[in-house]
């Protein structure tokens, strides 16, 4: 997320409450979570596991519960105790939550010739361009930004909350949500089926592409870049920080984890689990996805066990 305008460290430091370690009149342009911080963002850290790859990010400004460490150049710091609850303090401020009076906000923008269906739900400072579809009871949450020519089937929510959770096992209540200050945007002539979800970001953008065509009950993780010319079938899912490359399918029921990324013009075949990066330009079947015709033939392999383990035993 960025600010409407750069705020200085030292205001920061205020609203926050905390010390700043560096150059207090040096400006932020905005907040990230860690996979998404760009240069002039402030950042979080909370435990000392990720401290060296928050330092090492792109972040210029990193709010950090310890002084006892060792500050790149040009970087500056936030001291406080509690660096989860100063970012839920900095999105509350910009970002307030506000509980919606109407069906269809006053300041969305909807673009010439969109129908928009009974029922529909469309929230503050969402824009939807030209010639769109959508259909009764969808959702479409604060701050989405939509092309032309998309269609959205009933049912379907874009943009709900990030699955995004920070962890303390020492206090009662051990997942406290990150709260979602991103969005979602969706380029044009894109078509979402009935009764999908997808997460708006945690504090930048989840990204549909181009021509991207998605079944009924897709779900899409929170800060997901979905290339162009995608194809997902239906019950596709997947997590959150993922890159989905130019081209890719995703035949029915296939699940994707985090933060990885599968390569342009890649098809990963029904029921298939991908937990960790694939190479474009291939075919991909089971879980793990592996190439698919490596993967029949140990399905052959795995066959035969009962025939030769007869034979072995007959042998001794």
């Amino acid at each position: 997320m960025k600010f409407p305008a750069p705020v200085t460290l030292q205001w920061l430091s205020t609203l926050i409450d905390a010390t700043v370690i560096g150059d207090a009149s040096a400006e932020a342009l905005g907040i990230n979570e860690i996979h998404k911080v760009e240069v002039g963002d402030v950042c979080f850290v909370d435990h000392p596991k990720y401290y060296d790859k928050c330092l090492q990010s792109n972040a210029t400004h990193i709010i950090i519960n310890s002084k006892d460490v060792q500050i790149p150049q040009g970087k500056n710091l936030l001291f406080c105790e509690a660096p989860f609850e100063a970012y839920l303090r900095i999105v509350q401020h910009f970002r307030p939550f506000t509980a919606a009076t109407t069906a269809i906000a006053s300041d969305a923008v909807i673009g010439e010739g969109t129908i928009v269906s009974p029922n529909v739900f469309i929230g503050k400072q969402v824009v939807i361009g030209n010639n769109c579809v959508i259909h009764p009871n969808v959702t479409i949450n604060d701050y989405t930004v939509i092309g032309d020519n998309v269609v959205i089937q009933a049912g379907s929510v874009i943009g709900s909350d990030a699955f995004y959770y920070n962890t303390k096992k020492d206090r009662a209540v051990w997942y406290k949500r990150m709260q979602s200050c991103g969005n979602v945007v969706i380029e044009s002539d894109v078509e979402i089926g009935a009764g999908c979800t997808i997460d708006r970001g945690v504090t930048a953008s989840t990204f549909i592409g181009s021509g991207t065509k998605m079944d009924n009950m897709v779900h899409i993780g929170h800060d997901t870049h979905v290339g162009r010319n995608c194809l997902f079938a239906a019950q596709v899912g997947i997590a959150g920080a993922t890159t989905i490359e130019d081209g890719v399918v995703l035949w029915g029921q296939v699940g994707v984890s985090k933060t990885l990324t599968i390569g342009a013009n890649a098809v990963v075949l029904a029921q298939s689990g991908v937990p960790s990066s694939l190479e474009g330009g291939k075919v991909y079947f089971g879980y793990p996805a592996e190439e698919a015709s490596y993967k029949r033939r140990e399905l052959v392999w795995i066959k035969r066990i009962p025939e030769l383990w007869k034979k072995v035993m007959q042998g001794s």
